[in-house]
């Protein structure tokens, strides 16, 4: 099997296949560089008149055309001339969006028959229940007192409330009593998601007691190769949020990767989902594997030059090569499921300090860079920013991703980065 696609050019006196990439924030940044490699022209929609300020922006100069429409009747019109081969979604706002101009121009798309059930949390977990598959129990409301008497009713705490539509563990709360779902409500509903939209409605699920992991996958009409599946290490703080940690590859024949891999194929069939990846969060409880969520779209921790070195492959190239050379992605992934090469961590180091960001000492972040473990080091702010504590994963400090053929090393190389990360912001 290879282990990444090889670059192609198109023959001489050919257009190169077009690939449309909606709202290219965060992780979908790296989609440029993943549909160059195959050969394709890649532009971008901007489905908003500015770019959203709570996001790692899209880079603009990586397309070849920037379309700013937020009308999708004049956005097919717009796109249809470049016949495209894929509509993409950069984020998870961008999901149902995409879906429908996929679907509009007639190219490879998951439809949208169940397109709100592959962006909406509580029509997600219904969907699961309608096709028989493991899943939680749950109430929506607009109403933080209705949610409050549903988990007086389901009588097992703690429950679980969460925004309808976010990402990124935004306004995830757990709660055990009747006081703190109230609080966990009304913060909800009074806020807007990291996209800006307003919550219009909260939602209170039974609590996933057990382990959770990341199953990524990447789909080919229908047709899926797993491309990593990693456990989650995560820390409750005292407000009832449970924020990221670690992210800790596993090997495919580990327990119990082949459990979730199973069970992640009969969610995706119950969601529909034939193109393109998948990001799944799952726990594993005492009855087995239930979904926590999904989102069909590229995993916001990917980083293609990790992935690379430790699993041989990338979600987003693989998704190019799914979507431009279909037969060579059945031929050599469908099917299948990564390998693990190096063991390998995604650390996401939280924060409790509370100001503006004088300076960042480079010193110390040169410092992890130089573990022999530590393959990148992102910090998230500059000095001038505004830093706070650590309540989900977008308000982390920054990102260290590490990975190492000895194990020990890879903990050794974590412990110390732990230990160093609190120096690297100087607060005004």
């Amino acid at each position: 099997m290879s282990t990444s696609p090889s670059p192609a050019a198109p023959a001489p006196g050919t257009t190169p296949p077009t690939a449309v990439v909606v709202d290219g924030y965060s992780a979908g940044n790296f989609y440029p560089a993943a549909f160059t490699a195959v050969g394709a022209r890649v532009i971008h929609v901007q489905s908003t008149p500015e770019l959203i300020p709570t996001m790692l922006a899209p880079d603009l100069t990586a397309y070849a055309e920037n379309i700013v429409c937020s009308e999708e009747d004049r956005l097919v019109e717009l796109l249809r001339p470049y016949s495209p081969v894929a509509v993409v979604p950069g984020q998870e706002s961008a999901v149902q969006p995409a879906d429908r101009l996929s679907e509009a121009l007639g190219v490879k798309s998951n439809g949208t028959a169940l397109s709100a059930a592959r962006r909406d949390k509580y029509e997600m977990i219904e969907a699961l229940r309608r096709a028989g598959v493991r899943c939680a129990d749950q109430y929506k409301s607009d109403d933080a007192e209705l949610l409050v008497k549903w988990a007086q009713d389901h009588g097992s705490w703690p429950v679980v409330v969460k925004p309808i539509s976010s990402a990124a563990s935004d306004g995830v709360f757990i709660c055990d009593s009747a006081e703190e779902v109230r609080a966990a409500a009304r913060h909800v509903l009074d806020t807007r998601d990291i996209f800006g939209f307003a919550n219009a409605e909260a939602l209170v699920q039974s609590y996933l007691r057990g382990t959770e992991y990341v199953v990524d996958t990447v789909s080919c009409d229908g047709r899926r190769f797993v491309s990593g599946v990693w456990q989650y290490d995560k820390v409750l703080l005292p407000s009832g949020q449970n924020i990221y940690n670690r992210d800790i590859l596993l090997s495919p024949d580990e327990d119990p990767v082949p459990a979730l891999i199973d069970y992640i194929h009969e969610v995706l069939a119950a969601l529909d989902v034939r193109w393109g990846p998948a990001h799944a969060e799952v726990i594993v409880t005492d009855r087995g594997p239930v979904l926590v969520e999904i989102a069909t779209r590229l995993n916001g921790q990917l980083n293609p030059g990790f992935q690379e070195l430790c699993l041989g492959a990338d979600q987003a190239g693989l998704t190019a090569l799914a979507y431009t050379r279909p037969e060579e992605f059945l031929r050599e992934y469908a099917g299948r499921v990564y390998r693990k090469l190096r063991s390998a961590y995604s650390y996401n180091p939280g924060t409790t300090l509370d100001g503006v960001v004088a300076e960042v000492d480079q010193e110390i972040v040169a410092r992890i860079n130089a573990l022999p473990s530590v393959f990148l080091t992102s910090v998230k702010y500059a000095p001038g920013a505004r830093i706070r504590p650590t309540t989900d994963l977008l308000t982390a400090a920054m990102r260290i991703y590490l990975t190492s053929a000895d194990d020990e090393q890879l903990v050794a190389d974590y412990e110390t980065a732990r230990e160093l990360k609190d120096s690297v912001y100087r607060l005004a």
